[in-house]
């Protein structure tokens, strides 16, 4: 009677030791658990931790909710100024709700990703080239508000949207440089035009002082030498400007001039 009793309990808590391990689950902590018993979700989502289901009639389905960062494959379209181009773009976004994520959606991240193809390729349209290429930043506003519209009823999150390459025809890449190069010598010449206007308004100044003291103008081609001499030159060529001679001129004293003649009387 006595052996019949122990094998008894060696059965039962063998047999309870196999429930316990069937029943037994762990979900992580940056998981969350939904319970689906015979079909129907029952109770509270599970936190992380230790958690049990009943054997072969609940099935626990863990979700994950860390941000997950998804990249979507380049999208080939026409721009509003009719420029083909193609455009690829990452998007980070995270289960909110769980048990939405579950229920109301088949596949919730190919369901992201087809709709953040579907907004890029919309956004592409919309914009200008201009725009894709130097005013990202609202065209990722725009693309995050396209995904996150629909998204909020699977339980989803979208957390930011960067475009992150625009690629364009070599045709473009040529004539974009052409541009580029044409403006950039287009506004070379206003600035040498520039200064040619005041570097002339200087010199206009400076010939008017030197027209006040003529002994300036002879300062300056001496200045003019020593500037030459430096750099020693085997051959020296001076201009030897005509107002300096005529300065010179005036210098030298004038010899006395003759009395006229008596005027002779008849």
């Amino acid at each position: 009677m006595l052996q019949e009793l122990l094998v008894a309990g060696l059965a039962a808590g063998s047999a309870g030791v196999v429930y316990v391990a069937a029943a037994a689950r762990v979900v992580k902590q940056y998981e969350r658990g939904v319970v689906f018993r015979l079909g129907r979700v029952v109770g509270e989502v599970r936190g992380p931790g230790f958690t049990t289901v009943v054997p072969f009639v609940d099935k626990l389905r863990k979700v994950n909710m860390q941000i997950v960062t998804m990249p979507v494959p380049a999208q080939e379209g026409i721009t509003r100024d009719n420029v083909t181009v193609r455009v690829d773009a990452v998007v980070y976004f995270k289960v909110v709700d769980a048990a939405d994520a579950i229920i109301k959606v088949e596949d919730y991240r190919f369901a992201v990703s087809q709709m953040a193809q579907t907004s890029l390729r919309s956004i592409i349209g919309k914009s200008d080239l201009d725009d894709l290429l130097s005013n990202r930043e609202k065209l990722n506003q725009g693309l995050e508000l396209m995904i996150d519209s629909p998204s909020i009823g699977w339980g989803v999150q979208i957390d930011r949207v960067e475009i992150k390459d625009v690629s364009l025809p070599e045709t473009m890449k040529r004539s974009m440089a052409r541009q580029a190069e044409a403006d950039r010598e287009r506004r070379a010449r206003i600035i040498n035009a520039d200064a040619e206007l005041q570097a002339s308004k200087k010199l206009a100044e400076a010939a008017e002082q030197m027209s006040e003291q003529p002994a300036a103008l002879q300062l300056r081609l001496l200045q003019t030498v020593v500037a030459v001499a430096a750099e020693k030159n085997s051959t020296l060529v001076l201009p030897f400007p005509v107002e300096l001679l005529r300065f010179l001129e005036r210098a030298q004293p004038q010899p006395p001039q003759p009395p006229p003649p008596p005027a002779v009387e008849q």
